[in-house]
């Protein structure tokens, strides 16, 4: 009997949170970038007895991404794709988060796209930094929208003179994945499929411990601080607002955005914390 497929990219602490919540009794396609990563996170899951299968992706590379697509789609209706790679601002150069967080989810949006089957959903992990910025001049968010992947990058608002810092980098391309997630509803409605988004703050993983002990990590406990929550939060709280909305439940609902961050916008928005310019 053939299974559903979900498919979760990026093997971090979101996504082996997401992958074991939604994988039991599914077919699993784990993939990530990093061999290493990889292979520890399916062992951990099938020792738990899950149904894994890994692939190598780079999600810069179309290529990559199109045949990571093809092999989902071969064993079996995919039925939820999960996004959860990306590069925060303090570990790598604005054009490589650009390419990653920014292109890379618009090209996991394109070629998912084409092979979710209906009623099947999808979700990117992006970031509260998107809803730190008001908002884009309206030519640019359009265009951030409805660029054909591939000449994406080359974009006016994504160049040197406009993307001055690596913050900033980061903070346009999570606002470009909510722009993205609108247009791509229609187009993954058209196969009845839903596409939404999740926005996080600082998830207790791997990765937050690396910007926390950077030193740029006073900001972040700032943050921490200033919010009405007072915490950060584990990648289970982010897996269980992902189920609802991969899940039938959350039927209505597609190109929308879900900001889970404990108060740290609303903190901003009051004056609480200065608002990156």
């Amino acid at each position: 009997m053939t299974k559903d497929v979900i498919v979760v990219i990026g093997a971090g602490g979101i996504g082996q949170a997401i992958a074991r919540r939604q994988g039991f009794g599914r077919k699993v396609v784990l993939a990530d970038w990093n061999a290493e990563t990889l292979a520890k996170a399916a062992d951990t899951m099938r020792d738990a007895s899950y149904d894994v299968v890994t692939q190598q992706v780079d999600v810069t590379s179309h290529a990559s991404v199109q045949a990571l697509a093809k092999a989902a789609a071969a064993l079996g209706p995919v039925m939820q794709v999960v996004n959860t790679a990306g590069l925060s601002p303090n570990m790598a150069p604005v054009e490589k988060i650009l390419e990653v967080d920014l292109y890379g989810s618009a090209v996991v949006f394109e070629e998912f796209g084409a092979v979710i089957a209906p009623g099947g959903a999808g979700l990117i992990i992006s970031s509260m930094a998107g809803h730190m910025m008001r908002q884009l001049p309206e030519e640019d968010e359009k265009q951030l929208a409805h660029t054909p992947v591939d000449q994406l990058l080359s974009l006016p608002c994504l160049q040197s003179d406009r993307i001055p810092n690596t913050l900033v980098a980061y903070m346009v391309a999570k606002r470009a994945n909510f722009l993205r997630v609108q247009a791509e509803a229609i187009r993954w409605g058209e196969r009845g499929a839903r596409v939404n988004a999740i926005s996080p703050d600082i998830i207790v993983t791997p990765l937050a411990a690396h910007e926390l002990n950077s030193e740029i990590g006073d900001i972040y406990r700032g943050m921490v601080e200033a919010s009405p929550s007072k915490r950060m939060a584990p990648p289970e709280e982010i897996a269980i607002a992902a189920s609802f909305l991969l899940g039938p439940d959350a039927g209505f609902i597609t190109g929308s955005d879900l900001l889970i961050d404990g108060g740290v916008i609303a903190a901003m928005r009051a004056g609480k914390l200065p608002t990156p310019a």
